[in-house]
């Protein structure tokens, strides 16, 4: 894992903080369950790790990671807790900074790279243009590790603005209010509540467009935002999905029926679910990864990526996620009534990877819209 750049491997690794922060998630992520949040402890190990300087600019103290880096890294953390995991993927957000201008982008990573971002851009909310920048009002849900972030970004429609891309505004945690709204079966400690702003004066230089041009010109801002953006959800149900696998392997070591029934992993159906959930897996991870690297080497290579391989990033991810919630909810039913229980890992798993199969960027409808680019039948209907 994490072998494509040893440097950024290394850093991740941060002298062992990277395997004790998993094993910490790991034994108390029924805590985070409960709180409805990760933790700051955890979000500073987040940031002693890399998460939210990967994707950054060396010029800003970044280590201007792979896509395919950033991706496995949020993937390992979501195998020891989908809820941590997500939060992670947050990290991603570099890349949409990246559109503010040079000056903002200097100001915000003055103290150092590790900068904490979480955002609700839907439904765009009216803002009023005054001299210099915009008065922002409204409510936004779903604002994924509010809870621990230092910076929020709001979606505000600006009248007479055209082009069809949400404007988000910037502005620091302290000027929003968190209306803890997220109370959910799935993904439960991920903080996604709804963020209010009362009449905060944002600085014009303080938004951006949301898929827009970036003003770093690097091979990582140019690859494919909405696609990335889905990617880094995607893997979330990927690790969360192996979690569940792995589970189902050591309990049908060892698990004998109170019936009197084979051990588990002497049944004919489970070994066949097994086998099912093991080759679906890694079929949908093969071509979620292999689709990045493909990408990635024509970025690289200076050569702009088409609408039709932006699509397929967008297939791979929409695939994967639904093959993730394909395979915990073959792994839940293996858990027999024991994996109902409350707290199961099983259960939690299942719950967890329906969250993702269900988000607007990887929902199955997906599978109609990148078919519709593919037969050349126009393009993506809605955000890109």
């Amino acid at each position: 894992m994490l072998n494509d750049t040893p440097r950024v491997a290394e850093a991740f690794q941060a002298g062992g903080v990277l395997e004790e922060t998993l094993a910490t998630i790991r034994k108390d992520a029924l805590e985070y369950r409960a709180l409805r949040r990760v933790p700051q402890t955890i979000i500073e190990k987040f940031q002693k790790i890399g998460v939210y300087r990967a994707l950054v600019a060396q010029r800003f103290g970044g280590l201007e990671a792979t896509p395919m880096e950033f991706l496995e890294l949020i993937e390992a953390i979501a195998q020891a807790d989908a809820s941590a995991g997500w939060v992670a993927s947050f990290g991603v957000s570099a890349t949409y900074l990246a559109a503010l201008p040079i000056d903002t982008l200097e100001t915000l990573y003055a103290k150092g790279p590790d900068v904490v971002f979480a955002g609700a851009i839907f439904p765009p909310q009216k803002a009023k243009a005054v001299d210099g920048g915009f008065i922002v009002n409204g409510r936004w849900p779903y604002a994924s590790g509010c809870p621990g972030a230092s910076l929020i970004g709001v979606g505000i429609a600006v009248e007479g603005e055209e082009g069809g891309l949400p404007r988000t505004a910037v502005m620091p945690a302290s000027a929003v209010r968190i209306d803890e709204t997220w109370n959910t079966i799935g993904l439960a400690a991920t903080g996604s509540h709804d963020v209010v702003v009362e009449d905060v004066f944002v600085p014009a230089e303080w938004t951006f467009i949301r898929g827009g041009e970036p003003n770093l010109d690097m091979p990582i801002y140019s690859y494919p935002s909405l696609g990335f953006a889905a990617q880094v959800l995607t893997v979330v149900g990927l690790g969360c999905a192996r979690r569940a696998l792995e589970e189902v392997k050591q309990m049908a070591a060892g698990r004998r029926s109170i019936t009197g029934a084979p051990t588990m992993a002497d049944r004919a159906h489970v070994q066949q679910i097994t086998g099912e959930a093991e080759a679906q897996l890694s079929a949908a991870r093969s071509f979620f990864y292999e689709t990045t690297r493909d990408v990635w080497s024509k970025l690289c290579a200076g050569q702009a990526i088409s609408d039709a391989e932006a699509n397929l990033v967008r297939l791979a991810a929409t695939n994967g996620a639904q093959a993730a919630f394909d395979v915990a909810r073959m792994c839940f039913t293996l858990g027999g009534i024991a994996a109902v229980q409350t707290d199961h890992i099983l259960g939690r798993c299942f719950q967890d990877c329906a969250v993702v199969a269900q988000h607007a960027f990887m929902a199955r409808g997906n599978y109609e819209a990148a078919g519709k680019v593919m037969l050349g039948r126009g393009g993506r209907p809605g955000y890109p």
